[in-house]
């Protein structure tokens, strides 16, 4: 996996905001990347989205570390990859919420989360808030996830246009986040993955500041340099006002990464009984 992908994180406090509230973690070796935008009261945000990032890339990285140990195979069915996501989820859920219901300087603390594991040529994502992925796959720029807030509703629902929806004020009003209620359940989606692709994870900090045809251009141009295209993008999202915290993971796929076969059935009996 080490020789299958470039990977690069950036992240920027803007010109508002007087601290970081968002959190960028990654485990090359198992190919896990994952990016938080924590909120809640003083610092407590960052906070929830440290404790998010923590909990979820270690689980993760330690349960697929477990199933793929000593013969380098991982599993086929992207069922058991969203079943490992959604156990850690569930995970640093329960962790943010007691610490936010125990502790008066943490009350209301919550965070958004996106995060990827890649394996077999594919790619699991599972998400929950307004934290976003997306895809450039040779010039077309996609967007995988969708965020979950009050303003994607409207343009569901065809109340409101995208265009509006950029310039409404109501940017921060989410249907889901990690550590507010007791349970939450992520949005889980699998993908093919092709050599050459470009992978961008972000928090609003980005996508609210800079236009989505912007990125494009930047990651088509710079994706040989994702440093570069990186601190570009910080850049520009400072240019425009950097009115929230801007972080950015930048993913690029070097080569195929089939897995090994003739374990699977294996893999599946075992994920079978720990769910018995």
């Amino acid at each position: 996996m080490d020789s299958a992908f470039e990977i690069i994180s950036k992240t920027d406090p803007g010109k508002v905001r007087s601290h970081n509230e968002d959190f960028v973690a990654q485990e090359h070796e198992t190919g896990v990347v994952l990016l938080a935008d924590g909120m809640g009261g003083y610092n407590a945000g960052e906070v929830a989205s440290g404790m998010a990032a923590r909990i979820v890339v270690e689980g993760l990285s330690d349960t697929w570390r477990a199933l793929t140990r000593n013969n380098r195979v991982v599993p086929e069915s992207a069922g058991v990859a969203g079943k490992s996501i959604q156990e850690q989820v569930e995970r640093a859920n329960r962790a943010i919420f007691e610490k936010a219901q125990s502790e008066p300087q943490c009350e209301g603390m919550g965070t958004t989360l996106v995060v990827g594991l890649f394996y077999d040529n594919q790619l699991t994502v599972g998400h929950i808030g307004d934290s976003r992925m997306y895809r450039l796959r040779g010039e077309s720029f996609e967007q995988i996830t969708k965020d979950h807030s009050f303003l994607q509703e409207q343009v569901d629902s065809g109340l409101l246009s995208k265009e509006d929806a950029r310039k409404s004020r109501n940017k921060n009003l989410l249907t889901r986040a990690l550590g507010i209620d007791p349970k939450v359940e992520a949005e889980i989606n699998s993908f093919d993955v092709l050599p050459g692709d470009v992978f961008l994870l972000c928090s609003d900090g980005l996508n609210d500041m800079v236009e989505d045809e912007e990125v494009r251009l930047t990651l088509l141009t710079l994706q040989t340099n994702l440093a570069l295209a990186g601190d570009q993008l910080v850049m520009a999202a400072n240019d425009n006002g950097g009115r929230d915290n801007i972080s950015v993971v930048l993913i690029k796929v070097l080569q195929a990464f089939p897995a090994t076969r003739g374990w699977i059935a294996r893999l599946k009996s075992w994920f079978s009984l720990r769910g018995n």
